[in-house]
């Protein structure tokens, strides 16, 4: 699936100006969904077709290297192709590949690690573990963010257009937990006058949800809601489930999802989730992965590979999730992560787990930790860094640190293949070697795949 494309039927000098049609071939797909073919030297982006396709498209974005088209028809298909199950499938920004059988979503995803090790990490030769799928395909997301909008004739709630600020309306997701899909189709269609009063002012409503049934849900608005107030436990007693309201306010953007401010107007602000053990009090604000299923099987790969680690440094910590393993797995651990909210969240899921005496955490940005004499110390006396950070990766600072110390094992968790390799080109560079890269499906149905990682000290 990622072999450069030819297209047969397109002339080498015919024009691609906006509105030309042509029949492409197309044999690669891209992490947002776009398929890729070539014609008169370009590259043509389009959404629609799957690699091995022929489909008739039209220009309709020309710039200096590459074109994009709309799908006008497909000609052939491939075996690989299935029905999208969601309505707004292609007009909704959610999900790139439902039109791709689940067992080729794992191979592409696995492929595209593979592609962004080689080509920006210039790691070749590497051997990369099949995708590790979800048990559940769909239904699988414990959090929704709503977009809430008022532009149109009716108030609607949805997500928004790929690439776009329009909102796509909803009343169902089926990617999502059903009961949160069952809170869109009330606040779609509100026959509660609290949900109305919510919908009033509200820019975006936030909910997450625990495997036994609770959920909680944050309302976003420009500034602290009287009304919301007002309607709070209406607002509760209207979603199944649902153990509490917060409201969210002092926007720091315009498209801020949620306020620098918060408070809780009824019933409690967090839920609990339990995942291999380890219990986990968890707010809509919190950065909790959304697929529990997956992080147990990370938590697997984890208990395999690096269960005997004894001091174990991690940076980019959040609120705990994987440094509460390595303590209940015997470890000393000291977390790191910059916002102070996410740590006080960390120290409470140890008191909750009686970890406290094997974790430590502290609230700064790694790559200042890794400099100051605490930070110097730990990596000094440690024999596993774990780094799970943001999507951006890691920063040179902290991974030139982590190398200098010569600590023995690393763990790296990553949500973007690219950034990925060009941290692993650095570490690999300093001495490193890749003893495991394990891709992970924590997203289904979209170009988004999670990467263990597992490097040891070779020289």
């Amino acid at each position: 699936m990622t072999n450069n494309a030819t297209a047969p039927n397109a002339s080498r000098n015919a024009s691609l100006a906006p509105g030309t049609e042509f029949e492409l071939h197309f044999t690669d797909l891209l992490a947002n969904g776009q398929a890729v073919a070539r014609a008169s030297g370009f590259v043509v982006f389009c959404f629609g077709p799957l690699p091995g396709e022929r489909a008739r498209v039209r220009i309709t974005v020309r710039k200096a290297t590459y074109a994009v088209a709309e799908l006008l028809q497909l000609v052939e298909t491939s075996p690989e192709r299935v029905e999208p199950f969601c309505r707004v499938f292609g007009t909704c920004g959610g999900c790139q590949t439902q039109h791709l059988s689940y067992d080729a979503q794992l191979r592409w995803k696995r492929d595209l690690v593979r592609e962004a090790l080689e080509r920006i990490g210039d790691l070749t030769n590497v051997s990369i573990a099949e995708t590790i799928g979800s048990p559940a395909a769909r239904s699988y997301r414990n959090k929704v963010a709503l977009v809430v909008d008022r532009h149109l004739r009716d108030t609607a709630v949805g997500f928004y257009r790929a690439r776009s600020h329009e909102v796509v309306p909803i009343d169902e997701c089926p990617i999502v937990a059903p009961q949160l899909s069952e809170y869109i189709g009330r606040l779609a269609a509100p026959a509660d006058a609290a949900l109305t009063a919510l919908l009033a002012e509200a820019r975006h409503v936030i909910a997450r949800s625990a495997s036994r049934g609770d959920a909680v849900v944050s309302v976003t608005t420009e500034t602290a809601s009287a009304g919301l107030e007002r309607n709070a436990q209406g607002v509760v007693d209207a979603l199944p489930g649902a153990v509490g309201l917060v409201n969210t306010y002092d926007l720091a953007s315009a498209n801020a999802i949620a306020g620098r401010r918060a408070r809780v107007l009824a019933g409690s602000e967090t839920i609990e989730e339990e995942i291999g053990g380890i219990r986990y009090r968890v707010s809509p604000s919190s950065f909790f992965q959304i697929n529990v299923a997956i992080v147990g099987r990370i938590f697997a790969c984890i208990e395999r590979d690096l269960a005997d680690a004894r001091r174990v440094v991690d940076l980019y910590c959040g609120m705990g999730t994987f440094s509460l393993l390595f303590a209940r797995l015997g470890a000393r651990v000291s977390g790191v992560e910059e916002s102070r909210r996410a740590i006080d969240e960390a120290r409470s899921n140890a008191l909750l787990n009686d970890l406290e005496s094997r974790a430590s955490f502290t609230a700064r940005r790694a790559d200042e930790w890794v400099r100051s004499l605490a930070g110097r110390s730990a990596l000094a006396t440690c024999d596993l860094v774990f780094l799970d950070p943001p999507r951006k990766g890691s920063d040179e600072v902290t991974l030139q640190a982590v190398a200098g110390a010569r600590v023995s094992r690393i763990g790296y968790l990553s949500c973007d293949p690219a950034t990925l390799a060009r941290d692993l080109r650095a570490l690999v560079a300093n001495g490193y070697a890749l003893r495991g890269v394990q891709p992970f499906d924590m997203f289904p149905q979209t170009g988004h795949v999670e990467t263990l990682v597992v490097l040891e000290r070779e020289r």
